[in-house]
C-alpha cells in the first residue's frame, strides 16, 4: 500500500476480556491506530491522531485488508 508504513505492534493479552493486536502506523504522514482482535482479526476500533487528540478514522477497506494481512504475517 502507498505512503503506509507500520511503526509499531502490540498483543495485548486483556483488553475487554480478550486478546487484541493493536497497530499503529503512519499514512500520507499522518499517524493512526488499529486494534484488532487476535482471535478473527475483526476491528475493535481505529484511530486518526491529530494535534494532540485522537479522532476515530475513516480506513478504507482495502487499507484494512492490508493491515489485516500484515498483522497476520507477524502474530
Amino acid at each position: 500500500m502507498d505512503n503506509l508504513e507500520i511503526t509499531h505492534m502490540t498483543i495485548d493479552d486483556g483488553f475487554n476480556g480478550e486478546e487484541s493486536v493493536t497497530t499503529d502506523f503512519t499514512h500520507n504522514h499522518k499517524d493512526y491506530s488499529i486494534t484488532f482482535k487476535k482471535s478473527d482479526l475483526e476491528v475493535i476500533n481505529t484511530w486518526l491522531f491529530e494535534e494532540e487528540t485522537s479522532l476515530p478514522a475513516n480506513l478504507s477497506e482495502s487499507m484494512i485488508e492490508y493491515l489485516r494481512e500484515e498483522v497476520k504475517k507477524n502474530i
